[in-house]
């Protein structure tokens, strides 16, 4: 009796990757060396979220082509930008900017400002090549054009809040349970200067607490809807900013 032959999936025609090479290939015949290579990291991040993370949000049939060619040994091993095709970039660039430049790269606000620009650059060429859909493409230069406004706006308040937290030196042991909220995201209802209130999840229930002191500068930048990861305490019957990570525009 012979050997089952396991059929694995074709790749789409273009590819992710084929497409991005394209991309950068027009590219390369415009661009000043500088601007060229801020271009090629954002795309090799963008490739990075990719491969790692956007099979998260594949469907069932999806996600079972996706573990075959996964898996796959030798040849027939395939990562996510070699199997799909462009319309997953536009579907991923929300997760890719709004969480992956966040929270997985180091990285400072002219380089955050980049990742927008190049990806709304990325989603008027996609829609106008005909590799996704205009209000597909659309859609997708708008998430870019916030990206690039906001993502620099969110670094600066998040270090600046870092900042005050390390300043403050608050000893978390020391306060009892009532009075400690552990690391969560928490998304901001208002923000005034110098003062914000969030959204705390107490008992099953969604309740503010504030106001909360914080420098004038990061309420500045800081929007309503944005989420602030952090740990709050009470402090002389005042919540106060602990220990902040990062903020993530809405």
């Amino acid at each position: 009796m012979g050997a089952k032959v396991v059929k694995h999936p074709r790749p789409a025609e273009p590819n992710i990757r084929r497409v991005l090479e394209e991309f950068l290939e027009e590219q390369r015949r415009r661009l000043a060396p500088r601007t060229l290579a801020r271009y090629e990291a954002v795309l090799d991040l963008l490739r990075s979220h990719l491969n790692g993370y956007a099979h998260e949000g594949l469907s069932a049939p999806e996600a079972a082509r996706f573990e075959r060619s996964y898996n796959a040994e030798g040849k027939e091993h395939r990562e996510f930008c070699d199997l799909f095709g462009p319309e997953k970039i536009v579907e991923n660039l929300g997760s890719f900017l709004g969480y992956f430049m966040i929270r997985k790269v180091m990285a400072g606000e002219d380089f955050l400002r980049a990742a927008g620009t190049v990806t709304k650059k990325l989603s008027k060429w996609l829609a106008g090549k005909g590799y996704v859909t205009q209000e597909a493409g659309g859609e997708a230069t708008e998430t870019s054009a916030a990206a690039a406004r906001d993502l620099p706006r969110a670094e600066r308040a998040a270090r600046i809040l870092r900042d005050a937290a390390v300043r403050l030196g608050i000893d978390v042991a020391q306060l009892a349970e009532k009075d400690y909220l552990e690391f969560d995201h928490f998304t901001i209802a208002r923000v005034e200067p110098g003062r914000l209130w969030l959204e705390v999840r107490v008992d099953r229930k969604m309740r503010v607490r504030g106001p909360i002191p914080a420098p004038v500068l990061a309420t500045r930048w800081l929007r309503p809807g944005w989420a602030i990861s952090c740990s709050l305490g009470r402090v002389r019957k005042s919540w106060r900013l602990l220990e902040v990570a990062n903020v993530y525009p809405a």
